[in-house]
């Protein structure tokens, strides 16, 4: 009976151990303090949660994950924690942005510094997370989409000046996944909320075409997947249609699926006939282009 005991303790331990390595882990996205910060509370500390995979599952690839919530807030389960965990189970590094927003007290650029410093971060530890410098993608919902499109379409090289080494790093992202993102401004089909929250009632002209980003794709634009559905009232699926044509336009390859059934903000939509399918759909993508295994 002891040594049964004995035995059950140990796989209990066991078991423990394998689920406290597989928790994500959160740190600051900006030690020194973020860029144009507010103060020093929570909110004005954007941060970055890990999740990693398991060492012999790990593909090499990673993703920044942003959330949506109408750049007013940010739907960090069903947009954040449960990509996490779909992505680890495919074994894909998983950096999911807690990036400040209207409700936080911020607007641009805050949303674009901080997914543009989670790309820059992931990359300058690719040796430490056990992935490619090569394979780091963004992915985005809702308006974690537009912060995804923005950083597909507004990046640099880095600094090779800097005295932080991570921006010396490049912020272009390898590939980018678009889901039911808010893309297009100043448009019928324009999601006037998140328009508002990031820039503002007042904003100029100028500001909201260079953020209108299907007008920002170029040659240089890396390939994306977008998934919309029909039934989306909130952010219409024109957004990722003008989007996938400015691709068309400029030689950008990638894939568009519109899919029937489905209201705004889905998440991975499992329950929904066909729709459901997007995120298999974005696997077989990623695997065409040997982004993972």
């Amino acid at each position: 009976m002891l040594l049964r005991r004995v035995a059950l303790l140990s796989v209990a331990v066991c078991c423990f151990s394998s689920l406290a390595s597989a928790q994500p882990k959160t740190e600051l996205l900006w030690p020194n303090g973020a860029p144009g910060a507010n103060g020093t509370e929570a909110k004005d500390k954007p941060m970055l949660i890990i999740y990693s995979p398991e060492k012999e599952k790990n593909c090499g690839a990673a993703v920044v994950v942003c959330p949506g919530g109408g750049y007013g807030g940010l739907a960090m389960d069903h947009e954040g924690k449960q990509i996490g965990e779909w992505l680890n189970s495919h074994g894909i590094t998983a950096v999911i942005c807690d990036y400040r927003h209207r409700g936080k007290g911020y607007g641009h650029p805050a949303p674009l510094q901080d997914v543009q410093r989670a790309i820059r971060t992931t990359r300058s530890r690719a040796a430490e997370l056990g992935i490619e410098p090569t394979k780091i993608g963004v992915l985005g919902f809702s308006a974690g989409g537009h912060l995804a499109s923005t950083a597909v379409t507004h990046f640099d090289a880095g600094d090779e000046k800097s005295a932080d080494p991570i921006d010396r790093v490049s912020s272009r992202p390898d590939f980018g996944v678009l889901c039911y993102a808010v893309i297009a401004f100043d448009q019928p089909f324009t999601h006037k909320g998140s328009q508002k929250n990031l820039l503002g009632a007042e904003a100029a002209p100028e500001l909201v075409a260079s953020l209108s980003n299907e007008k920002q794709v170029t040659p240089q634009t890396p390939p994306c997947f977008l998934w919309h559905t029909y039934e989306d009232t909130g952010v219409p699926p024109q957004n990722s249609i003008v989007f996938y044509q400015a691709m068309l336009q400029h030689k950008v390859p990638g894939e568009l699926h519109v899919y029937e059934k489905g209201r705004h903000g889905v998440g991975l939509g499992k329950s929904i006939p066909g729709t459901g399918d997007w995120s298999e759909a974005c696997l077989r993508w990623l695997k065409g282009r040997e982004l993972v295994k």
